[in-house]
């Protein structure tokens, strides 16, 4: 999302490795072993009560988290078993080595972070990974609804099992109609959550959080879980070496999302969890996804499932960023007329910022052509933007080859910019953690833990200081202000993926542009930052505010869950009441915003594109992720035509004036014309007054209107030289004065004096 990350701390964890043996010794120095090993314990920070590995679902040299908070739930399971300890020890050893080779399901508990080992150079690597076996259900992408959710008891409506949902995020007020997590009443004794999955699926796996709140700390530390078919009879998932109930460890913060992996999947419709501690003095709160695989219906018990699917062929998956070039490369190399691969710099540790570029003419800048740009990845855990841009590049390559009349046209008209991933270092992050593990705020910044949304030059301060003085735009311009010095010091704490991005603004003459988002539903524009100073959240419109509104409508209006007038709002605010468009100031204020200082700073106009409620989604997800997005992505390309456009040029020479100003009447904000003398200037339609001006010419004023019709509307201009400036154009050449420049050089003195 635009905004701050998740209002929960996050904790670094350590690698804390288990001895691993590889068998039995004989009775007297397996004994002795036992002694050395009962005696060690203190020092190496093993109980007598902590659980063993199998009980845990975990392999024998799986490592666990140092603050999983396993202590006090595998304590009570000993007390259960009612085993002594020495023997337990020797059994479980026996178990591992026996049925080692057989298990297949529980992979290891994945808990707050993975571990980092190093390479025989000490330099430190992710771990592989890790992914659960079956995909989540879909409570945190809302494809579960708020009627599958039950539960035995809630504080509150906004505690209320539909907020049960992991990483749902909390409003500002507690206690208020959005709260972060189900918690079930403080006298529930017996506390659980249900979820009904509409028809049988074999559960394999919960991921679960703690509640998510500015004002209170809550999680449930273990639980157990039971199934069902009819929601009347249930059993409970067991320990396989002990028979007893299992208890799975959950949280040890509110925000750290804990996989745990059943010891053996169960096939049924409902599933529950039942909290049997949580934190001392806190409430039995949580969050959920719960992992499941389809099953087989031959008899057609229960009604079809919905199916995410989509009809183009397109590589449907995550891509981590050596995956990701290799796309990129074939898309190059099936599709070589129209594509072009470029790089405009590299994050901080060493990954190239790639761009892919889609035209008829790649490489070159052709007169009269827009240019338009994709951005996504700029918080490295918002995942989907990044597909979204690496399935369009297929999509326009297969569509171009197929001779689509609407995809030819638009790489024909148009020169068309994606960058996947302005983050790549974060996006790193939170690939190596897998889609339902990251969390709300892991990997969203940059390695040197910059926010890149927050990372701009702030131009809105000085430009709102000279319009209070009335110095704009005599003395001040209203467009492409200059960045501030400070901004350019040595020590400034600017990112250089952020200065990659600035460059490339200023290299091509961008027209428009979004910049994708995840964790919300909605389109926002600018300006996003309040004029007030301090002002949490206030309208602050542009000069340009309908256009901005019509670019932000056109992407909802056009995007299938936008429009779903039955879906439910993703975390605290119900955008859809406001068309699910939104002025980013009056959502929360965001100094520093990529929208803002594109605005101000070049000619481009550019929206935030709040994509899905999950950040991460699912690698099955997006197939439908791709339909509810595929036409809104070409429609927005399309709104590059709307508006004038046109060449500015010398009338003496018809050549092309760069740097001409465009100015419309009534409009507080001036573009510029391209290198060519090209331009582009977006307006809705009506009547307009446009002037063209340029230093050393004559400036021209015409009536230039913008119809309904697709466009853009042709509005060239011809400037001629002032007598001075042709006067200096001479002298410089060595030629001579002709007459009539003489004349009018000699009526201007006269004037003047």
């Amino acid at each position: 999302m635009g905004g701050g990350g998740s209002a929960g701390a996050r904790r670094k964890e350590r690698t804390h490795r288990e001895p691993r043996h590889s068998g039995l010794a004989d009775p007297p120095a397996m004994w002795g072993l036992l002694l050395a090993v009962t005696a060690f314990a203190p020092s190496v920070g093993l109980s007598l009560g902590a659980p063993s590995a199998s009980e845990l679902g975990l392999s024998p040299g799986s490592t666990l988290a140092p603050h999983s908070n396993l202590t006090q739930t595998s304590t009570k399971a000993n007390e259960t078993s009612g085993q002594h300890v020495r023997l337990r020890v020797i059994k479980k050893k026996k178990i591992i080595v026996k049925k080692r080779k057989k298990q297949r399901q529980p992979g290891p508990l994945v808990t707050a972070r993975p571990s980092v080992t190093t390479n025989p150079a000490k330099t430190p690597t992710l771990p592989e990974k890790q992914e659960p076996g079956c995909p989540p259900l879909g409570l945190e992408s809302l494809r579960v609804s708020d009627s599958q959710l039950e539960a035995s008891s809630s504080q509150s409506f906004g505690l209320g099992p539909h907020r049960g949902r992991l990483n749902i995020q909390s409003g500002l007020e507690d206690g208020d109609l959005y709260d972060g997590a189900w918690c079930a009443e403080q006298q529930d004794t017996k506390p659980w959550l249900q979820v009904d999955a509409k028809h049988p699926v074999r559960f394999s796996g919960i991921v679960t959080q703690g509640r998510n709140s500015i004002w209170r700390y809550d999680w449930v530390t273990s639980y157990k879980v039971q199934f069902s078919n009819d929601s009347q009879t249930w059993w409970t998932s067991k320990n396989h070496s002990s028979g007893m109930d299992m208890v799975f460890p959950a949280n040890s913060d509110p925000e750290t999302s804990v996989l745990n992996l059943l010891p053996e999947p169960q096939v049924a419709r409902f599933i529950r969890l039942l909290p049997q501690t949580w934190l001392q003095k806190g409430a039995p709160c949580l969050r959920a996804e719960i992992l499941a695989c389809p099953v087989s219906d031959p008899n057609d018990l229960f009604p079809e499932a919905h199916t995410l699917a989509s009809s183009d062929s397109l590589d449907f998956r995550h891509h981590n960023y050596k995956a990701m070039r290799k796309l990129m490369k074939q898309v190059n190399e099936q599709c070589p007329n129209i594509t072009r691969i470029y790089s405009i710099g590299k994050s901080h540790q060493g990954l190239k910022l790639y761009v892919m570029e889609m035209s008829d003419q790649p490489g070159e800048h052709e007169l009269g052509e827009p240019e338009v740009r994709y951005v996504a990845g700029m918080h490295g855990n918002e995942a989907l933007g990044r597909e979204l841009l690496l399935l369009l590049m297929q999509f326009l390559c297969h569509e171009f080859l197929r001779g689509d009349p609407r995809v030819t046209r638009l790489l024909t008209e148009t020169r068309i910019h994606l960058l996947p991933s302005m983050n790549p270092d974060g996006y790193e992050t939170a690939y190596h953690r897998g889609s339902e593990l990251v969390g709300w705020a892991e990997g969203r910044w940059t390695h040197q833990g910059i926010d890149l949304n927050h990372n701009f030059a702030d131009l809105n301060t000085p430009l709102w200081y000279a319009e209070d003085e009335g110095l704009v735009p005599h003395t001040v311009p209203n467009h492409h202000l200059p960045l501030p010095s400070y901004y350019t010091l040595p020590n400034a704490t600017v990112a250089p993926e952020t200065w990659a991005v600035i460059k490339w603004m200023k290299r091509i003459p961008f027209v428009l542009s979004a910049n994708f988002h995840g964790g919300e539903l909605v389109v926002s524009y600018p300006f996003d930052m309040t004029r007030t100073p301090w002002a949490a959240r206030e309208l602050t419109p542009t000069p340009d505010d309908a256009v901005f509104r019509w670019l932000s409508t056109v992407y909802a209006g056009t995007n299938r869950v936008m429009q779903d007038t039955d879906r439910r709002p993703c975390h605290s605010e119900d955008f859809s009441l406001h068309g699910n468009v939104i002025n980013g100031a009056d959502w929360h204020t965001v100094p520093g915003s990529m929208n803002d200082f594109s605005y101000l700073h070049t000619n481009c106009f550019e929206v935030t594109v709040e994509l899905s409620c999950d950040k991460f989604p699912h690698e099955k997800e997006l197939p439908q992720e791709w339909e509810n997005n595929k036409d809104a992505l070409l429609t927005y390309l399309e709104q590059v035509r709307m508006g004038i456009a046109g060449v500015v040029r010398d009338k003496d020479t018809e050549l092309g004036i760069a740097d001409a100003v465009i100015a419309v009447e009534g409009i507080n904000h001036d573009v510029t014309t391209a290198w060519g003398g090209d331009y582009w200037r977006l307006l809705t339609p009506g009547d307009y007054v446009v002037t063209a001006s340029a230093e050393g010419y004559h400036t021209v004023k015409q009536h230039c209107q913008v119809t309904f019709e697709e466009g853009p509307v042709p509005c060239n201009f011809l400037l001629t030289k002032t007598p001075k400036q042709r006067l200096r154009e001479l002298l410089a050449a060595g030629a001579k004065v002709p007459p009539d420049l003489r004349r009018k050089l000699e009526q201007l003195r006269g004037q003047k004096n």
